[in-house]
């Protein structure tokens, strides 16, 4: 989740989805996409209160990675 959906990962994610991610030393090629709160309301809110749940915050513009 980001604060802002003009921060520059959030930008470059608009420009070119595929990403590398490492979890727990494992690399993976993933893609990522936005999810928007107009379209996709169940899924935002449902992130979104995770994140409230575990870092008491969670407003902002929500990224998914889908591994390739």
């Amino acid at each position: 989740m980001a604060e802002y959906p003009t921060s520059n990962w959030v930008r470059n994610l608009g420009a070119d989805p595929h990403v590398q991610v490492r979890v727990s030393g494992r690399t993976f090629a993933a893609r990522a996409r936005v999810i928007a709160r107009e379209t996709e309301a169940e899924l935002h809110r449902a992130i979104a209160d995770l994140f409230r749940k575990k870092y008491k915050w969670g407003e902002g513009t929500v990224v998914e990675l889908t591994e390739n």
